[in-house]
């Protein structure tokens, strides 16, 4: 079983010591969204935990002890570093900073398990296809020589979107073939692997592969391990990447980005974090009499019995 610690929230920026808490405990708990009553327990111990998936856009609260986990733990780190500003993306470090937090995340766990994200692309006035292309290739400049690859797709378009991001322009189909493409050879001048995910699988650019965000395989080469073959279900309708366990909640996120579909009620999230304990077992309150707790579904991918993978020998 893979455990994810950032598809709801940013968990890493924002509740870390409630996350190693749970590992140093070794359970957590994380409710059903269609049925928050409903409470599934995870055993957080290596035998029962395949891989641990992060994805953050700033990993300085983390790092100080990210080792308790890394040091246990197969792992991979999804980083999100685009060039927006304040008023796409109010609550994030600036990026000087989470550039300097990159390189010494990478120097801690190694280039091979990290990727970076440069996404969602949108566009605005202020953002035109001409910015994203000197922003990326200034980005790849300085990162490509501590990360994997680079992951990007184009701003998935949600009811309230056009609410939260008033100044946004649509894409046109040229714009989306010339900035990807663009990026393509920008990121191969970088020897950067550049590669576009759900929902863009379905189209082809030149320099650009398509593929999930996330894959057993992927894991594998970054942690010198096997997994066996196996579906990649995802975690929503379309998406190929291996289904992951998120113990994060929805609507507690202050990072505000204007993009985001999943945390825009401002007051839900401030009674949100007054809730969280960063001692309970699960991320925000406390569990009740009327919750029922099942122990959560844990297959194991990993062939334990195989010779470990060399990064070198592939």
């Amino acid at each position: 079983m893979i455990i994810h610690v950032g598809i709801r929230t940013d968990i890493v920026n924002h509740y870390s010591e409630w996350l190693y808490q749970r590992f140093r405990e070794g359970f957590a708990y994380s409710r059903n969204p269609l049925f928050p009553n409903r409470v599934a327990r995870y055993e957080l111990d290596p035998d029962k935990v395949d891989a641990v998936l992060f994805c953050s856009k700033n990993y300085a609260p983390a790092l100080p002890r990210l080792h308790e986990i890394t040091d246990k733990f197969n792992s991979l780190f999804h980083y999100t570093l685009t060039p927006y500003g304040k008023d796409i993306e109010p609550n994030i470090p600036d990026r000087k900073e989470r550039i300097k937090t990159l390189c010494e995340l990478s120097r801690l766990v190694g280039q091979e398990r990290i990727i970076w994200r440069y996404d969602p692309l949108l566009l605005t006035r202020n953002y035109s296809v001409e910015f994203h292309l000197d922003a990326f290739s200034e980005l790849a400049e300085q990162i490509s020589p501590f990360v994997s690859r680079c992951i990007f797709h184009f701003v998935e378009v949600f009811p309230k979107l056009n609410q939260y991001l008033p100044q946004m322009i649509a894409f046109s189909e040229a714009d989306k073939r010339r900035l990807a493409e663009g990026m393509g050879k920008i990121a191969a001048r970088n020897r950067l692997l550049l590669q576009t995910c759900f929902p863009d699988k379905a189209r082809r650019y030149d320099g650009v592969i398509t593929g999930a965000c996330t894959t057993l395989n992927m894991i594998g080469l970054a942690n010198g391990c096997s997994f066996r073959e196996v579906p990649h279900k995802g975690n929503k309708r379309g998406c190929s990447c291996i289904e992951s366990r998120d113990l994060g909640w929805y609507d507690t996120c202050p990072n505000g980005c204007r993009y985001c579909n999943v945390n825009h009620e401002v007051e839900k999230i401030k009674k949100n974090r007054k809730l969280h304990d960063p001692q309970s077992p699960i991320l925000i309150g406390k569990l009740s009499e009327n919750d029922t707790i099942m122990e959560g579904n844990q297959p194991s991918y990993i062939m334990h019995d195989s010779n470990q993978m060399s990064l070198f020998n592939l």
